[in-house]
């Protein structure tokens, strides 16, 4: 009888294998390097027992291992993975592969339908209408926001001045802060009724678990996570944050009467611009758009959500990069000071103007974003079959694009691994592929919020600098990433901040 089943299970198992792994998508797809199959299992084996951060290695290694591209297969989950700009460019630069891949499933019971995972016609909705909000008049009214805030962020520093700091959650704190007044109107530590710091730490609780998840293939099922200690865990913070965001829009919806509005439509104007004595906020523009029938009140919880998702944790990892490297590289950081210094001559106070005369800060966060992309790779879903690296790439399967790997190409920039801001020189960046460097994306999904990620950033680097010699604890050398949605290292990352006289 034992032997029986045994034979009836293996049959059953030969039966799948020869179904899920050597169909036609499968047999195309194998025509792509890759790794040695596995019965039954595919190429999933090569990655078991592997935690986040030999997982983060080991992509590294396939980069170095296959020319451009690499497959994997197992069990129908069919997924290329690409580091060339022509390969980035026929997958990012129209709308055809715009849909995100299946990974992205996991922040969804936080985010919805929000932009970052959207698509079709509701993506398209929904980005028009929030192009508005980062309008360069918009924008304006961010600026006076976050330049509180980076005086706030010098003086969290002078209380450690001389020790060693991690820097990672003082950052995160500040971007965290910045985004919420930027997209709510709130001031998280300052907002007792509205549980302003519950809902911070629901945030970071929430960001932790999708990480745990993601890096655990056992937990990608739902109804498997959803019965984990980290899905009742992640149930009951969502909660808290989808109570919070409600919360800050009914109270921000019974105040909006009392914004006298300056523009006309969102149909006849692109900018929306509010009287000084008001605080500029996306949810205004939300409210705005939702008062003329564009979207409604699941959409504003959807977009605000989406936002401080995306507009702090990956501004953070920008700013904490970028830190490390000024603080490695002392005569790089010379220059940036006496920069400031000509642009500020002893002058306290900071307009934005000043931040667009701030040329070569600007060209070290570009190049600290090369070496250190925020969002070390993007997924999407293929819409229709495609030629990659001369490969034949079946419909349906996930592209990868690696644009840490990308970054770090010697064939597209020589010394890749040197810190080099001079890359950036407008004669220098000519004849470069224009997918080579997307630390923002590309494409029509490019982020929307890159300006004022950009200006987060100068915002807070130029205070910092202006007070602060940075010299290094952690060091590039001693970075270990780990496998995620955005760079992280495994450790903290420590930096000695010396009082400037």
């Amino acid at each position: 009888m034992f032997t029986i089943i045994l034979f009836t299970l293996l049959a059953i198992l030969c039966l799948v294998e020869v179904l899920v792994n050597f169909n036609e998508n499968a047999r195309t797809l194998k025509k792509i390097p890759g790794f040695k199959d596995v019965f039954f299992f595919g190429n999933s084996t090569v990655v078991f027992g592997m935690d986040s951060v030999r997982l983060f290695k080991f992509g590294r290694e396939c980069a170095k291992k296959f020319n451009g591209i690499y497959r994997f297969y197992s069990l129908s989950i069919a997924a290329v993975n690409v580091f060339n700009p022509s390969d980035a460019e026929i997958v990012m630069s129209t709308m055809k592969h715009h849909e995100k891949s299946i990974i992205y499933k996991f922040i969804k019971p936080w985010l919805h339908d929000g932009l970052l995972v959207s698509k079709g016609s509701k993506w398209q909705e929904r980005r028009k209408i929030l192009t508005s909000a980062f309008h360069f008049n918009i924008l304006r009214k961010y600026f006076l926001i976050i330049e509180e805030n980076s005086q706030k962020l010098v003086n969290v520093m002078e209380k450690n001045s001389g020790e060693s700091v991690d820097i990672v959650p003082i950052l995160s704190e500040y971007t965290l802060n910045s985004i919420s007044e930027s997209a709510m109107g709130v001031e998280l530590d300052k907002d007792p009724m509205y549980s302003g710091l519950t809902y911070k730490t629901a945030v970071y609780e929430t960001i932790k678990i999708f990480v745990h998840r993601f890096i655990r293939i056992y937990l990608y099922p739902d109804f498997l996570f959803n019965l984990s200690p980290g899905g009742i865990k992640q149930a009951r913070y969502l909660s808290i944050i989808h109570t919070f965001i409600r919360n800050v829009i009914n109270k921000r919806k019974q105040n909006f009467q009392n914004n006298e509005k300056e523009s006309g439509t969102l149909a006849d104007n692109d900018s929306y611009v509010y009287k000084k004595k008001s605080r500029a906020a996306m949810l205004d523009l939300l409210i705005s758009a939702e008062k003329e029938g564009l979207i409604n009140d699941d959409g504003i919880i959807e977009e605000v959500n989406t936002f401080m998702f995306e507009g702090h944790d990956t501004t953070a990892a920008g700013l904490t990069f970028c830190l490390l490297t000024l603080a490695e590289n002392q005569d790089v950081q010379e220059k940036v000071y006496q920069e400031l210094q000509s642009i500020f001559n002893g002058r306290d106070d900071v307009t934005l103007e000043d931040l667009t005369m701030m040329n070569y800060l600007e060209r070290c966060i570009k190049e600290s974003m090369r070496l250190y992309p925020p969002v070390p790779f993007i997924s999407r879903t293929l819409s229709e079959t495609v030629k990659l690296s001369n490969y034949t790439v079946p419909v349906g399967t996930m592209c990868h694009i690696h644009i840490y790997d990308m970054h770090r190409q010697e064939s597209l920039f020589k010394n890749a691994e040197k810190f080099d801001p001079d890359r950036f020189l407008p004669e220098n960046s000519v004849g470069r592929h224009p997918y080579s460097y997307i630390p923002f994306s590309a494409g029509p999904r490019n982020c929307i919020g890159q300006k004022f990620a950009m200006m987060e950033m100068k915002s807070a680097l130029s205070a910092l600098l202006k007070n602060y010699k940075l010299l290094p604890v952690t060091t590039s050398k001693d970075l270990e990433f780990v496998a995620d949605l955005v760079l992280r290292n495994s450790k903290p990352i420590y930096l000695k901040f010396i009082k400037r006289h």
